[in-house]
């Protein structure tokens, strides 16, 4: 097998184990939380994690490319769920559900980024 395969091997079992993981928590928090709130939960902590180590790993450089793709391609994407608040925002009973469904998510994810960035700043130092 040549290294680039085995590299290739290497990466999509990084991405299933990270992704089975994510899927797993994601299962326990549908199952313990009532699910408009368990949906947000996933994505806004999804969100904020993402936004600490992506900001570790590109400006920083902390994090080496197999535990990114891990906790970011298959972790984190399997963790939070762009279907999942597609399907609750479009089955939502009446506009002011649908309203606090479409700008929970956004609004809080992108907060959600934003912490995790400061957060990766406020723990190493900025150098951006």
């Amino acid at each position: 097998m040549s290294d680039t395969a085995l590299t290739r091997l290497e990466t999509l079992a990084l991405i299933a184990i990270g992704g089975f993981v994510g899927s797993n928590l994601r299962f326990y928090a549908f199952g313990a939380l009532p699910e408009e709130l368990a949906l947000l939960t996933v994505n806004v902590v999804g969100s904020a994690v993402l936004g600490f180590l992506v900001y570790e790993a590109q400006y920083r450089g902390r994090i080496d490319p197999a535990t990114r793709i891990f906790l970011t391609t298959g972790f984190l994407s399997s963790l939070t769920t762009y279907s999942g608040f597609a399907l609750q925002a479009g089955t939502a009973n009446g506009p002011l559900l649908f309203g606090a469904v479409v700008v929970g998510n956004y609004a809080l994810g992108f907060a959600g980024v934003f912490v995790g960035r400061s957060l990766a700043r406020a723990t190493g130092g900025d150098r951006s």
